[in-house]
Formats: C-alpha cells, structure tokens, sequence
C-alpha cells in the first residue's frame, strides 16, 4: 500500500507539473499574441498616420499648382494692363554709338612654349676624380676614360638641347604669328563693323527713307512684348510729308486670359476652374488694341530726336481667319493718324487708353473681339515707297508719264479718269487759278455716298494748309459730304492736323502713283529733275 500511494503522490507530481508547464506555456504563448496584437495595431496606426501625412502633402501639393495657376494669372492681367505704362520710363532712341564695337585683345599666352629648355649641366656629366690611393694606383687613367665618355655624353645631350631649343621657339613663333592673325582678323571684322554702322548713321542723318524705315523697324524690335504677341510690322516714310505709315500687327482675342480662376476641390481630387465673364474679356481686348497703339506711336516720336517725321499713321490689323468662310482676313482694328505737337502734348501716364484714341479722332473698330474693321486713314500698299523708288532707278531710260510735266488738260483727264474708274461720276470739272483740277463728283453708294469735292494740286513743293481749309471751305459751300484733295508732292504737319475729324482726305503724290496703277491702270511716275 505504502508503494501505491507513494506511486500516485509522484504521479500527481507530475501531472501537476505538467499542468504547471501548459499554464507557463499558454501564458508566454498568450503574451507572444498580446503583443503581437500590440505590434499590429502599432503598424496599423503607423500606417494610417503615414496615409494621413501621404495625404496632406498631396492636397498641399494641389492647392499649391492652383496658387501658381492662379498667380500666374494675376501676373498675366498686370501685363496686359500695363502695356503703355511699360514703356514710359524707356528711352526708345538708339544711339549708333552704342552700336560700334570695341575689342580688347587678351595678351599672348604661349603656355609652356613660353619657357626656354633648361640646358644640360655638366655637373650631372662629370665623373668624380680619383681620390686617396686611387691617384697612386692607376685611378688617374681610369678618371680619364670616364672623363672622355662624360664629354662625349655631355656633348650629344648639348645637340638634342639646341635641337629641342630650336623646335621650341619655331613652334613659340608660329604660336605668336597665329595669334597676331586671329587678333587682325578680329580687328578686321570689328572695323568692318563700325564703318558699316557708320554709313547706316550718315545715310539716316540724310533722311534716306531707308535707313529711316530700318532704323523705325530696330525701335519697334527693341520692344519688349509677351512671347504670344505677334510683333510684326511694315513701315513706310514719305519724306516729302515727313509722314511714317506703320502697319502692326495686333494680338489676337486669346490673349486674354479666358478663365478668371483655379480651384481645387478635394472631395473628387480635382482641379475646376471659373470663366472670365465674356464682357470683361472684351473690354481687357479693346484695352490692349488702346494700350499697344498709344505704345506704339509713343516709341516712334521718342525714337525720333532727328524730327524727321512730323505725322503718325498706324493701322493695326489682326492676322486671322474669317469664321465664315475660312479664308485668312487682316481686319484693320484701329487706324490713326497724329502729329508731333498733338500726340506731345498727352500725359501718358494719367490718360484712358480708349478714351485718349477718341480723344485723337483716332477710327477704333467698336467690336474688336468679334474683329469688325474700320477703314484705314491710309492703306499702306498707297504709301508702299515701290511705287517712288522704282522710278529713282530707271528715271534716264523711264517711258511712263512724268506727272509733273502733263499739261493742264492732260493732268485734268488723269484725274476724271482716275476717280471715274474708282466710281465716281464726276458731272462738273474745272481747270484751277494754280494750275490743279477741281472737280465736283457724286458717289452712287447709298448711306454712304454722296456729292465729294476734288481737288488736285499738281505742285512741286508741299501744299500748305491754306489749300485744306479752302477744300473745306469749299466742301461746306458746296453741301458736299466729303472733300478729297490730291497733289503730286506731299502735306504737312498742320494739313493733317486740320484735316483731322473732318470728312476730307488728303492723298500725297506716292498715294496718287498707287491709285493709278490700282484703278487706271496707268503706270505713272513724278520727277521734278527733269523741270530744272
């Protein structure tokens, strides 16, 4: 019995042990999963967190490309806005001597052609002399053999020194020769330079009307517009009206910004943005074809310190195409023509644009974003100096008829046949007291048509203003709805200052040449040599 019980004592032991061992091991087992619960609820917070921070960086990212978009905008608008005034504090004229050049050669660098060879030394050739017993015991004849080869050695390294040495300073000397080449040629080049800006100052100083047109066009090339602005253009000068016809071409509608602004809206992660009222990107247009014409005409007349134009005409014109018909159009948006006294006496800074052109009886399209045209003061092709420069080379073998020299009837017939073959019916003409031609007319048109009063100065010299107010004078007695005066020379500054807002039209000896050709198909020419 003591066996057995003693048996059962160790049995229940070990079950107890056994149990005691599950327990521990359920509990590191249980506590290996606590914290590996705790491990993935700390990843998962982690995560969210991350997801969180990955988030707001990416709506930060977004709100700010539609701040840049936004800004970008805003700094558009200021540009448009400030056309003219970005040019006022701009001095326009362009001194040729700013235009030569200077050349500083750089001194010559022949590296390390530069440095003469060190010669051989004999120093590092001569044997050491016998020393001690050396001297006694035949150490003298030995030092002698060494001392002939030393010499001999010392000789042929002296060779291959004078040879290098030579080398050296023919390669230092072709150096030398091609830099004094390259130098010349620089010179050359810089002199060839300078004279040919030389020649374009003397012929501008002459009032060449090319070298006034080219040096117009370098103003108006030295503005500084947006990269989306056309800035192109035609320049003509009539030297005998001291008058410059500018031809611009405008921006077209696009340039406005269409969209007012940006938005990001988070909850679809998108980017919306709000159009710009149509009215207000009109009226932004209309502002900008004010702005780039006033610019425009400022730079000239500032340019122009020589006084060689007394009078401005700009058109403005929109290289397009026709919405319907497709065909490419250049609808004239605005056409002005001003003097130097009248556009000098405008405070740029304080003026409205639109305003300052109504101001300036200046023809503003009143639909500039739907392109609709007004007539030009002056169509370029009538300026075009092809029809004056040609003559100036062929004059000595030139056949066409030289206006200047026609007779009275003659000149009389040129005219009537001119206007009747622009459509005009002309009922009355008569020779006048100075040798010109008036003619009374009638324009068929309705609305637009009407009695027109001609008249026709065939002068040599400028015809003075008297000559337009008595067109006018005569144009008012007559009832007549509009005067057209035409001469073989040219106005003045006061002509066209008067003609200004009046219903009358001058047109010059290089607008009659065009017209002539264009409608009468008569190929004319005007030369006053030929009367001296």
């Amino acid at each position: 019995m003591g066996i057995l019980k003693e048996m059962q004592r160790a049995h229940a032991r070990q079950v107890r042990a056994q149990r005691q061992a599950q327990a521990a091991a359920y509990r590191h087992h249980q506590q290996l999963r606590r914290e590996a619960e705790r491990a993935m609820k700390a990843a998962q917070r982690a995560a969210a967190a991350d997801e969180r921070e990955r988030k707001r960086l990416y709506t930060e990212a977004r709100t700010a490309e539609v701040a840049a978009a936004n800004s970008d905008l805003q700094v558009r608008l200021e540009e448009l806005d400030n056309l003219l005034a970005a040019t006022l504090d701009v001095d326009d004229h362009i001194d040729f001597r700013r235009l030569k050049k200077t050349v500083t050669h750089p001194s010559f660098s022949p590296g390390a052609l530069g440095t003469p060879l060190p010669p051989p030394d004999w120093r590092r050739f001569e044997p050491p002399p016998p020393t001690g017993l050396a001297k006694v015991f035949g150490g003298q004849a030995k030092y002698q053999q060494q001392l002939a080869g030393a010499q001999q050695a010392f000789a042929q390294a002296q060779a291959q020194y004078a040879a290098a040495e030579a080398d050296r300073q023919r390669r230092l000397a072709a150096a030398y020769q091609s830099y004094q080449q390259h130098c010349a040629k620089v010179d050359a080049e810089v002199a060839a330079h300078n004279a040919e800006i030389e020649r374009f100052a003397a012929a501008f100083a002459a009032a060449e009307p090319t070298a006034v047109v080219e040096y117009f066009s370098m103003v108006l090339g030295n503005s500084v517009y947006p990269d989306d602005f056309p800035q192109h253009h035609r320049l003509a000068y009539v030297p005998e009206s001291r008058q410059l016809v500018a031809e611009y071409h405008l921006p077209t509608l696009d340039v406005v910004p269409a969209v007012r602004e940006y938005r990001y809206v988070k909850a679809r992660d998108e980017i919306t943005s709000a159009a710009r009222p149509v009215k207000e990107v009109k009226e932004r247009y209309a502002s900008l074809v004010a702005q780039l014409t006033l610019r425009t005409v400022h730079e000239l007349f500032e340019a122009d310190r020589s006084a060689f134009v007394e009078t401005i005409v700009f058109n403005g014109i929109v290289d397009t195409t026709d919405p319907r018909t497709g065909a490419a159009v250049q609808p004239c948006l605005v056409s002005l023509r001003t003097t130097r006294e009248v556009f000098g006496e405008l405070n740029l800074r304080m003026v409205d644009p639109g305003a300052c052109l109504q101001h300036l009886n200046a023809s503003v399209s009143r639909r500039p974003a739907e392109l609709a045209p007004v007539r030009p003061v002056l169509e370029f092709d009538m300026v075009d100096k092809r029809f004056v420069d040609e003559v100036d080379v062929l004059a000595d073998l030139d056949q066409r008829p030289n206006l200047l020299r026609l007779t009275p009837t003659e000149f009389e017939s040129l005219i009537q046949n001119l206007f009747a073959k622009m459509g005009l019916d002309s009922k009355q003409t008569r020779p006048s007291r100075d040798g010109g031609v008036d003619c009374v007319a009638f324009d068929r048109r309705p609305i637009f048509g009407g009695k027109v009063v001609i008249q026709a100065k065939r002068y040599r010299n400028t015809v003075d203003v008297s000559s337009v107010r008595d067109l006018y004078g005569t144009v008012q007695n007559e009832g007549a709805s509009k005067g057209i005066l035409v001469t073989t020379s040219g106005y003045g500054a006061a002509s066209y200052e008067f003609a200004s807002g009046k219903p009358l039209e001058l047109i010059d000896g290089a607008n009659l040449l065009y017209l002539l050709a264009e409608y009468a198909e008569v190929k004319a020419r005007i030369d006053a040599s030929e009367l001296d």
